[in-house]
């Protein structure tokens, strides 16, 4: 009997080291929210002066999140944030977009077509492109970069389909929602 104590007991033991080695993922990302609140539409106009359309980017926030007068982010949630969305003319047209390859931005000879938005990256330690912020008591705790993805606009709707690598390395998707006006703010 007492073997079998001991076995048991060194099985217990095996089990909680693996179990403690193994890392594990951000609690945080457990709860993304599968619907956002409020779209701000940001409007750049044409400011690069090697691409001919114009750019816009979508500021989006969950229930819990608010921005105060300032535009100061309050409260406890998730900021979804998409910069240099590539649109026809001056605003967010209805439509299918799609994010660039990350390699693609690196030719001279680049330049981006309508309908498309640059992918998540990290820029000199600050997350670029495509990104989502978790936000507790007015601070950030945590920032995951969104490496690539599609969206649709369409009705006063959007539609993501967005990707990233979670805790492990391996791929994860995020399939998020907003039905609504989206608010405009001249940039």
């Amino acid at each position: 009997m007492k073997k079998i104590f001991i076995h048991y007991s060194l099985f217990i033991l095996v089990a909680l080291c693996v179990t403690a080695c193994r890392p594990s993922g951000p609690s945080s990302y457990r709860g993304l929210p599968k619907e956002y609140t409020t779209a701000y539409e940001e409007i750049y106009g044409h400011c690069y002066d090697s691409v001919p359309y114009a750019v816009v980017a979508l500021d989006l926030y969950s229930d819990g999140l608010s921005l105060n007068a300032q535009r100061k982010i309050r409260g406890t949630g998730y900021n979804l944030y998409i910069s240099d969305i590539f649109v026809p003319d001056s605003l967010l047209a209805e439509g299918d977009y799609k994010s660039l390859i990350s390699n693609s931005l690196n030719s001279n000879s680049f330049i981006p077509q309508p309908y498309t938005f640059l992918p998540g990256r990290d820029f000199e330690g600050q997350p670029h492109g495509m990104y989502l912020l978790n936000i507790e008591d007015d601070k950030v705790i945590q920032i995951q970069r969104l490496d690539s993805g599609w969206f649709s606009y369409r009705n006063d709707s959007l539609a993501f389909t967005l990707y990233y690598r979670n805790a492990y390395g391996e791929r994860a998707t995020y399939k998020p929602i907003f039905c609504g006006p989206l608010i405009p703010v001249k940039k």
